[in-house]
Protein backbone atom coordinates (compact mmCIF):
# COMPACT_ATOMS: atom_id res chain seq x y z
CA UNK A 1 0.00 0.00 0.00
CA UNK A 2 1.19 3.35 -0.72
CA UNK A 3 2.57 5.18 2.17
CA UNK A 4 0.37 7.42 4.62
CA UNK A 5 2.97 10.54 4.13
CA UNK A 6 3.09 10.19 0.16
CA UNK A 7 0.17 11.29 -1.84
CA UNK A 8 -0.90 8.67 -5.32
CA UNK A 9 0.54 9.51 -8.16
CA UNK A 10 -1.63 9.27 -11.11
CA UNK A 11 -1.40 8.04 -14.61
CA UNK A 12 -2.75 11.23 -15.92
CA UNK A 13 -4.44 14.09 -14.81
CA UNK A 14 -5.39 17.67 -15.97
CA UNK A 15 -5.30 19.65 -12.91
CA UNK A 16 -1.85 21.19 -13.63
CA UNK A 17 -2.91 22.67 -17.04
CA UNK A 18 -6.06 23.26 -15.88
CA UNK A 19 -4.92 25.57 -13.18
CA UNK A 20 -2.23 27.16 -15.12
CA UNK A 21 -5.05 28.26 -18.30
CA UNK A 22 -8.28 28.63 -16.25
CA UNK A 23 -8.54 32.31 -16.95
CA UNK A 24 -7.76 31.48 -20.58
CA UNK A 25 -10.17 28.90 -20.85
CA UNK A 26 -13.10 31.05 -18.93
CA UNK A 27 -12.68 33.19 -20.84
CA UNK A 28 -13.10 31.58 -23.89
CA UNK A 29 -16.38 30.26 -22.94
CA UNK A 30 -17.68 33.47 -22.66
CA UNK A 31 -16.37 34.92 -25.49
CA UNK A 32 -18.34 31.70 -27.54
CA UNK A 33 -21.41 32.20 -24.62
CA UNK A 34 -21.56 36.20 -25.62
CA UNK A 35 -21.13 35.53 -29.22
CA UNK A 36 -24.53 33.35 -29.32
CA UNK A 37 -23.24 30.89 -32.62
CA UNK A 38 -22.09 27.51 -31.28
CA UNK A 39 -20.89 25.42 -35.09
CA UNK A 40 -18.44 26.64 -37.98
CA UNK A 41 -17.80 30.14 -36.79
CA UNK A 42 -14.88 32.66 -36.30
CA UNK A 43 -13.57 30.56 -33.55
CA UNK A 44 -13.52 27.37 -35.62
CA UNK A 45 -12.10 28.46 -38.55
CA UNK A 46 -9.47 30.71 -36.39
CA UNK A 47 -8.12 27.58 -35.13
CA UNK A 48 -7.95 25.96 -37.85
CA UNK A 49 -5.80 28.64 -39.41
CA UNK A 50 -4.00 28.92 -36.68
CA UNK A 51 -3.52 24.78 -36.11
CA UNK A 52 -2.17 24.67 -40.14
CA UNK A 53 0.55 27.14 -39.63
CA UNK A 54 1.46 24.71 -36.62
CA UNK A 55 1.67 21.88 -38.68
CA UNK A 56 3.31 23.36 -41.60
CA UNK A 57 0.31 22.68 -43.76
CA UNK A 58 -1.78 24.66 -45.97
CA UNK A 59 -4.87 23.79 -44.61
CA UNK A 60 -6.66 22.15 -41.99
CA UNK A 61 -10.43 21.30 -41.48
CA UNK A 62 -11.92 20.58 -38.26
CA UNK A 63 -14.25 17.72 -37.13
CA UNK A 64 -16.07 15.76 -34.34
CA UNK A 65 -13.24 13.40 -33.37
CA UNK A 66 -10.06 11.64 -34.70
CA UNK A 67 -12.06 8.36 -35.73
CA UNK A 68 -13.99 10.60 -38.08
CA UNK A 69 -10.93 12.64 -39.57
CA UNK A 70 -9.44 9.55 -40.27
CA UNK A 71 -12.77 8.00 -42.29
CA UNK A 72 -13.16 11.61 -43.65
CA UNK A 73 -10.15 11.17 -45.56
CA UNK A 74 -10.32 7.42 -46.92
CA UNK A 75 -13.92 8.46 -48.08
CA UNK A 76 -12.37 11.88 -49.56
CA UNK A 77 -9.82 10.09 -51.34
CA UNK A 78 -12.24 7.37 -52.69
CA UNK A 79 -11.38 4.71 -50.90
CA UNK A 80 -14.24 2.26 -50.02
CA UNK A 81 -15.38 -0.99 -50.76
CA UNK A 82 -13.30 -3.52 -53.18
CA UNK A 83 -10.04 -1.62 -51.20
CA UNK A 84 -7.20 -2.30 -48.96
CA UNK A 85 -5.71 0.05 -46.34
CA UNK A 86 -2.77 -0.95 -44.98
CA UNK A 87 -2.58 -0.34 -41.08
CA UNK A 88 -0.39 -1.02 -38.45
CA UNK A 89 -1.03 -4.55 -36.57
CA UNK A 90 -0.64 -2.74 -33.13
CA UNK A 91 -2.62 0.72 -32.83
CA UNK A 92 -6.03 1.56 -31.55
CA UNK A 93 -8.47 0.36 -33.03
CA UNK A 94 -10.19 3.51 -34.14
CA UNK A 95 -7.62 3.20 -36.79
CA UNK A 96 -8.35 0.34 -37.81
CA UNK A 97 -12.41 1.15 -37.63
CA UNK A 98 -11.94 4.30 -39.68
CA UNK A 99 -10.88 1.42 -42.81
CA UNK A 100 -14.10 -0.31 -42.30
CA UNK A 101 -16.02 2.63 -41.42
CA UNK A 102 -15.04 3.78 -45.17
CA UNK A 103 -16.11 -0.13 -46.67
CA UNK A 104 -12.45 -0.78 -47.38
CA UNK A 105 -10.86 -3.90 -46.18
CA UNK A 106 -8.01 -3.48 -43.34
CA UNK A 107 -4.78 -5.15 -43.87
CA UNK A 108 -2.37 -5.43 -40.98
CA UNK A 109 1.21 -4.90 -41.28
CA UNK A 110 3.57 -5.69 -37.87
CA UNK A 111 5.49 -3.30 -36.24
CA UNK A 112 9.16 -2.09 -35.60
CA UNK A 113 9.68 -4.12 -32.08
CA UNK A 114 11.78 -1.13 -30.96
CA UNK A 115 9.14 2.01 -31.85
CA UNK A 116 6.50 -0.05 -32.10
CA UNK A 117 5.36 2.24 -35.33
CA UNK A 118 4.73 0.36 -38.72
CA UNK A 119 7.64 -1.38 -40.12
CA UNK A 120 8.44 0.18 -43.51
CA UNK A 121 10.26 -3.21 -44.51
CA UNK A 122 7.38 -4.98 -43.94
CA UNK A 123 4.78 -2.30 -46.05
CA UNK A 124 5.79 -3.70 -49.67
CA UNK A 125 4.91 -7.25 -49.41
CA UNK A 126 1.60 -6.48 -47.92
CA UNK A 127 0.84 -4.45 -51.10
CA UNK A 128 -1.59 -5.79 -53.66
CA UNK A 129 -3.54 -4.68 -56.97
CA UNK A 130 -6.23 -3.49 -54.30
CA UNK A 131 -3.98 -1.69 -51.67
CA UNK A 132 -4.84 2.22 -52.40
CA UNK A 133 -3.58 3.90 -49.67
CA UNK A 134 -1.17 2.95 -46.22
CA UNK A 135 -2.04 4.51 -42.72
CA UNK A 136 0.79 5.10 -40.61
CA UNK A 137 0.25 5.85 -36.93
CA UNK A 138 2.57 8.09 -35.03
CA UNK A 139 1.82 5.89 -31.77
CA UNK A 140 3.00 7.05 -28.17
CA UNK A 141 3.79 10.54 -29.37
CA UNK A 142 6.83 9.29 -32.02
CA UNK A 143 6.67 9.52 -35.65
CA UNK A 144 6.62 6.48 -38.13
CA UNK A 145 9.54 6.46 -40.34
CA UNK A 146 7.83 8.40 -42.68
CA UNK A 147 10.61 8.62 -45.88
CA UNK A 148 10.42 4.69 -46.51
CA UNK A 149 6.75 4.57 -46.18
CA UNK A 150 6.40 7.43 -48.66
CA UNK A 151 8.92 5.65 -50.85
CA UNK A 152 7.17 2.28 -50.98
CA UNK A 153 4.02 4.19 -51.97
CA UNK A 154 4.91 6.58 -54.50
CA UNK A 155 6.20 2.77 -56.11
CA UNK A 156 2.58 1.75 -56.30
CA UNK A 157 0.87 4.79 -56.14
CA UNK A 158 -0.48 5.02 -52.86
CA UNK A 159 -1.77 7.61 -50.82
CA UNK A 160 -0.21 8.15 -46.93
CA UNK A 161 -2.74 9.04 -44.18
CA UNK A 162 -0.88 9.85 -41.24
CA UNK A 163 -2.79 9.23 -37.90
CA UNK A 164 -1.24 11.52 -35.67
CA UNK A 165 -3.81 11.34 -33.13
CA UNK A 166 -1.36 11.09 -30.46
CA UNK A 167 1.41 13.02 -31.81
CA UNK A 168 0.57 16.96 -31.95
CA UNK A 169 3.86 18.41 -32.19
CA UNK A 170 6.08 15.35 -32.60
CA UNK A 171 8.52 16.16 -35.57
CA UNK A 172 10.21 13.87 -37.85
CA UNK A 173 13.75 15.18 -39.57
CA UNK A 174 12.33 18.53 -38.83
CA UNK A 175 9.10 18.13 -40.04
CA UNK A 176 5.77 18.33 -38.22
CA UNK A 177 3.54 15.35 -37.57
CA UNK A 178 -0.28 16.50 -40.21
CA UNK A 179 2.22 17.54 -42.56
CA UNK A 180 4.44 14.52 -44.03
CA UNK A 181 1.65 12.52 -46.15
CA UNK A 182 -1.11 13.10 -48.19
CA UNK A 183 -3.47 14.16 -45.26
CA UNK A 184 -3.26 13.28 -41.24
CA UNK A 185 -6.20 12.77 -38.51
CA UNK A 186 -5.56 14.23 -35.24
CA UNK A 187 -7.76 13.75 -32.58
CA UNK A 188 -8.41 16.34 -29.14
CA UNK A 189 -9.79 14.02 -27.13
CA UNK A 190 -9.09 15.60 -23.92
CA UNK A 191 -6.02 13.30 -22.28
CA UNK A 192 -4.00 14.25 -25.75
CA UNK A 193 -1.27 16.31 -25.89
CA UNK A 194 -3.47 19.38 -27.49
CA UNK A 195 -6.83 18.12 -25.68
CA UNK A 196 -10.15 20.04 -26.19
CA UNK A 197 -12.63 19.96 -23.00
CA UNK A 198 -14.67 17.21 -25.08
CA UNK A 199 -14.45 15.11 -28.41
CA UNK A 200 -13.05 17.03 -31.19
CA UNK A 201 -10.64 16.59 -34.40
CA UNK A 202 -9.19 17.96 -37.39
CA UNK A 203 -8.00 16.87 -40.64
CA UNK A 204 -4.98 18.55 -42.01
CA UNK A 205 -3.25 18.36 -45.69
CA UNK A 206 -1.59 20.19 -48.42
CA UNK A 207 -4.13 19.22 -50.84
CA UNK A 208 -7.08 22.27 -51.13
CA UNK A 209 -9.55 19.82 -53.01
CA UNK A 210 -9.22 17.15 -50.55
CA UNK A 211 -9.42 19.50 -47.72
CA UNK A 212 -12.88 20.80 -49.30
CA UNK A 213 -13.76 17.65 -49.93
CA UNK A 214 -13.30 16.55 -46.26
CA UNK A 215 -15.26 19.57 -45.25
CA UNK A 216 -17.81 18.94 -47.01
CA UNK A 217 -18.09 15.36 -46.33
CA UNK A 218 -18.27 16.14 -42.58
CA UNK A 219 -21.24 18.62 -43.38
CA UNK A 220 -24.09 16.48 -44.67
CA UNK A 221 -22.06 16.64 -48.07
CA UNK A 222 -23.08 19.94 -48.02
CA UNK A 223 -20.96 22.41 -50.29
CA UNK A 224 -23.61 25.22 -49.97
CA UNK A 225 -26.13 25.63 -47.47
CA UNK A 226 -29.25 22.55 -48.59
CA UNK A 227 -26.93 21.74 -51.85
CA UNK A 228 -25.83 18.09 -50.89
CA UNK A 229 -22.68 17.07 -53.37
CA UNK A 230 -22.11 13.63 -51.52
CA UNK A 231 -23.84 11.51 -49.14
CA UNK A 232 -22.19 13.09 -46.10
CA UNK A 233 -22.26 12.88 -42.49
CA UNK A 234 -22.11 15.28 -39.68
CA UNK A 235 -18.64 16.04 -38.13
CA UNK A 236 -17.80 19.16 -36.98
CA UNK A 237 -15.37 20.83 -34.46
CA UNK A 238 -18.50 23.47 -32.29
CA UNK A 239 -16.93 26.31 -31.81
CA UNK A 240 -16.96 25.68 -28.15
CA UNK A 241 -14.21 22.95 -28.65
CA UNK A 242 -12.17 25.32 -31.20
CA UNK A 243 -12.03 28.23 -28.86
CA UNK A 244 -10.61 26.14 -25.86
CA UNK A 245 -7.90 24.13 -28.21
CA UNK A 246 -6.93 27.81 -29.67
CA UNK A 247 -6.95 28.95 -25.97
CA UNK A 248 -3.92 25.97 -25.53
CA UNK A 249 -2.07 26.07 -28.90
CA UNK A 250 0.15 28.33 -27.76
CA UNK A 251 1.23 26.62 -24.85
CA UNK A 252 1.77 23.49 -26.72
CA UNK A 253 5.60 22.96 -27.89
CA UNK A 254 6.42 24.10 -24.06
CA UNK A 255 4.10 21.85 -22.67
CA UNK A 256 5.38 19.38 -24.64
CA UNK A 257 8.98 20.04 -23.60
CA UNK A 258 8.11 20.01 -20.29
CA UNK A 259 7.20 16.20 -21.33
CA UNK A 260 10.42 15.43 -22.82
CA UNK A 261 11.90 16.25 -19.82
CA UNK A 262 10.06 14.08 -17.64
CA UNK A 263 11.29 11.18 -20.42
CA UNK A 264 14.51 12.07 -20.49
CA UNK A 265 15.06 11.64 -16.32
CA UNK A 266 12.88 8.44 -16.89
CA UNK A 267 15.51 6.88 -19.83
CA UNK A 268 18.62 8.13 -17.55
CA UNK A 269 17.09 7.07 -14.37
CA UNK A 270 15.53 3.43 -14.83
CA UNK A 271 18.23 0.87 -14.51
CA UNK A 272 15.72 -1.81 -13.74
CA UNK A 273 17.10 -5.18 -16.39
CA UNK A 274 13.43 -6.48 -16.28
CA UNK A 275 12.53 -3.26 -17.53
CA UNK A 276 12.96 -2.64 -21.44
CA UNK A 277 12.75 1.27 -22.11
CA UNK A 278 11.52 2.93 -25.70
CA UNK A 279 13.47 3.91 -28.25
CA UNK A 280 14.03 7.05 -29.91
CA UNK A 281 14.92 7.18 -33.17
CA UNK A 282 17.94 9.78 -34.24
CA UNK A 283 15.38 11.52 -36.98
CA UNK A 284 12.40 12.19 -34.64
CA UNK A 285 11.48 14.32 -31.87
CA UNK A 286 8.67 12.41 -29.97
CA UNK A 287 6.35 14.71 -27.56
CA UNK A 288 5.72 11.31 -25.11
CA UNK A 289 1.82 11.19 -25.49
CA UNK A 290 2.65 7.88 -23.50
CA UNK A 291 5.64 6.60 -21.88
CA UNK A 292 5.68 2.57 -22.59
CA UNK A 293 7.92 0.62 -21.14
CA UNK A 294 8.21 -3.22 -21.85
CA UNK A 295 8.43 -6.16 -19.05
CA UNK A 296 7.91 -9.36 -19.25
CA UNK A 297 6.52 -9.36 -16.01
CA UNK A 298 3.94 -6.90 -16.83
CA UNK A 299 1.55 -7.54 -14.58
CA UNK A 300 3.59 -8.42 -11.80
CA UNK A 301 5.32 -4.64 -12.25
CA UNK A 302 1.54 -3.15 -12.49
CA UNK A 303 0.77 -4.50 -9.10
CA UNK A 304 3.95 -3.56 -7.70
CA UNK A 305 3.76 0.02 -8.85
CA UNK A 306 0.38 0.32 -7.50
CA UNK A 307 0.61 -0.74 -4.36
CA UNK A 308 3.27 1.96 -4.33
CA UNK A 309 0.20 4.15 -5.38
CA UNK A 310 1.63 4.51 -8.63
CA UNK A 311 -1.15 4.49 -11.95
CA UNK A 312 -0.07 2.96 -14.84
CA UNK A 313 -2.09 2.28 -18.02
CA UNK A 314 -1.44 -0.67 -20.79
CA UNK A 315 -1.71 0.54 -24.57
CA UNK A 316 -3.77 -1.88 -25.31
CA UNK A 317 -3.84 -5.56 -23.85
CA UNK A 318 -5.45 -7.15 -26.37
CA UNK A 319 -4.58 -6.95 -30.09
CA UNK A 320 -7.04 -6.22 -33.16
CA UNK A 321 -6.87 -9.26 -34.64
CA UNK A 322 -8.04 -10.89 -31.43
CA UNK A 323 -10.52 -8.50 -30.41
CA UNK A 324 -14.33 -9.25 -31.06
CA UNK A 325 -14.89 -6.51 -33.06
CA UNK A 326 -13.16 -8.60 -35.92
CA UNK A 327 -13.67 -11.82 -35.18
CA UNK A 328 -15.10 -12.29 -38.80
CA UNK A 329 -11.10 -12.17 -39.69
CA UNK A 330 -10.99 -15.93 -38.33
CA UNK A 331 -7.14 -15.21 -36.57
CA UNK A 332 -6.14 -16.81 -33.22
CA UNK A 333 -3.20 -16.33 -31.18
CA UNK A 334 0.13 -16.29 -33.09
CA UNK A 335 -1.24 -14.68 -35.92
CA UNK A 336 0.72 -11.24 -35.95
CA UNK A 337 3.70 -12.14 -33.19
CA UNK A 338 4.95 -9.36 -32.86
CA UNK A 339 1.96 -7.15 -31.85
CA UNK A 340 0.61 -9.70 -29.29
CA UNK A 341 4.13 -9.56 -27.68
CA UNK A 342 3.84 -5.88 -27.37
CA UNK A 343 0.56 -6.22 -25.94
CA UNK A 344 1.42 -8.71 -23.68
CA UNK A 345 4.61 -6.85 -22.08
CA UNK A 346 3.20 -2.99 -22.28
CA UNK A 347 2.79 -0.77 -19.63
CA UNK A 348 2.13 2.84 -19.48
CA UNK A 349 4.20 4.97 -16.63
CA UNK A 350 2.51 8.37 -15.79
CA UNK A 351 3.74 11.27 -17.94
CA UNK A 352 1.43 14.68 -18.35
CA UNK A 353 2.37 18.27 -18.01
CA UNK A 354 2.58 19.31 -14.74
CA UNK A 355 4.13 16.23 -13.15
CA UNK A 356 6.66 17.27 -10.02
CA UNK A 357 10.13 16.29 -9.80
CA UNK A 358 9.67 14.48 -6.91
CA UNK A 359 6.64 12.60 -8.24
CA UNK A 360 9.22 11.56 -11.42
CA UNK A 361 11.98 10.37 -9.48
CA UNK A 362 9.41 8.54 -6.65
CA UNK A 363 8.35 6.56 -10.30
CA UNK A 364 12.09 5.86 -11.24
CA UNK A 365 12.50 4.68 -7.93
CA UNK A 366 9.70 2.25 -7.71
CA UNK A 367 9.98 0.84 -10.75
CA UNK A 368 13.90 0.08 -10.09
CA UNK A 369 12.74 -1.26 -6.96
CA UNK A 370 10.31 -3.89 -8.85
CA UNK A 371 12.01 -7.80 -8.66
CA UNK A 372 10.16 -10.10 -10.30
Amino acid sequence: MPQADKQPIPFASFRPLEQELDADLRAAFARVYANSWYISGQEDAAFEAAFAAFCGVRHCVGCGNGLDALVLILKAMGIGPGDEVLVPSNTFIATVLAVSYAGAAPVLVEPQPDTFNIDPARIEAAVTPRTKAVIAVHLYGQCADMDPILAVARRHGLKVIEDAAQAHGARYRGRRAGSLGDAAGFSFYPGKNLGALGDAGCVTTNDPALAARVRALGDYGSDAKYHHIYKGQNSRLDELQAAFLAAKLPHLDRMNAARRDIAARYLAGITNPAVKLPAVASDCEPVWHVFAVRCEQRDALEAHLAAAGIGTNKHYPTPIHLQGAYAEWGLGPGSYPLAEQISATELSLPMYYGMTGAQVQAVIDAVNAFAP
